[in-house]
């Protein structure tokens, strides 16, 4: 995939993108999330947007890519979703920066 895939125009493919994802949680999330750790098939961090002492109300599931903030009710159904939360991104961005970073070409067929 190109450097200026981001630039590219056409439908992402976000279904893709997320089970790419979710194949590889294990390593996505904590690189996204690096002060967290493993908590049975949970991983547990802080929340980067906003001022979080402590770990524990903040959780992805790895299985199924669903997170929380249980304190402050930030949540997302996918690691698409978290990505765009974490960096700041649109979904669009982070679909396709997770992508890149896959190595799966983050474009519905037909949108090229």
């Amino acid at each position: 995939m190109s450097k200026d895939a981001s630039a590219r125009r056409g439908r992402i493919d976000f279904a893709r993108v997320n089970s790419a994802a979710l194949s590889n949680a294990r390593c996505i999330v904590p690189a996204l999330l690096p002060s967290g750790r493993l908590d049975g098939d949970e991983w547990v961090a802080r929340n980067p947007q906003r001022q979080d002492r402590r770990l524990g109300s903040f959780k992805i599931n790895l299985n199924t890519g669903k997170w929380a903030d249980f304190a402050t009710g930030d949540r997302g159904t996918d690691l698409v979703s978290l990505s765009a939360f974490v960096t700041g991104k649109s979904q669009r961005e982070a679909a396709i920066s997770l992508a890149q970073s896959l190595g799966v070409d983050p474009f519905e067929e037909g949108a090229r």
